[in-house]
């Protein structure tokens, strides 16, 4: 297989995990409604990288500002972030979780780790550990071309041969 048909492989799996994703999304989580996709990927973000202004946001997904005003005022609204003076003291306001956005984004989380724990279950140790390195190697690969990479927490007990994004 040439990189082309692997690139028309790769997008066709893509298309159906998305799908996937979308149809098991958890509708209802404790402490109050799902979040949408962009919801849990900016909350995402602040909770690993810590408060960000609307151009941070812009430098971070490479989307138009006017996409991150009316995100972060949407999560506004909820109660999920607020409004803070830069910590490093610069002049713009950034944004940062809410102990209520800290809640409803763990509480979706533990639900989308609760499914995809059900769809890996009986997979052998070594298959987990290689699908996991390859999914995270696509997407560091992804990040090196289009120079936006997104950082990641370290995973407890982790060894040191994965540093730190």
């Amino acid at each position: 297989m040439d990189a082309r048909e692997a690139g028309e492989r790769i997008e066709r799996e893509l298309l159906i995990l998305t799908r996937n994703r979308e149809s098991s999304t958890p509708r209802g989580v404790r402490g109050g409604g799902a979040l949408d996709r962009s919801a849990y990927a900016l909350l995402s973000r602040l909770e690993v990288q810590g408060p960000m202004s609307i151009p941070d946001f812009v430098e971070a997904f490479g989307l138009a500002a006017s996409t991150f005003t009316r995100q972060t005022s949407a999560l506004l609204r909820e109660g999920l972030v607020e409004r803070t003076l830069d910590p490093d003291g610069g002049v713009a306001r950034k944004f940062r979780l809410t102990e209520e956005g800290v809640k409803r984004l763990a509480a979706q989380r533990e639900e989308i780790i609760n499914g995809l724990t059900q769809v890996v279950v009986d997979w052998e140790p070594e298959r987990l550990q290689r699908f996991v390195a390859d999914l995270r190697q696509f997407n560091t690969d992804i990040e090196r071309i289009t120079g936006r990479a997104w950082p990641r927490p370290t995973p407890q007990g982790a060894d040191d041969q994965h540093p730190r994004d």
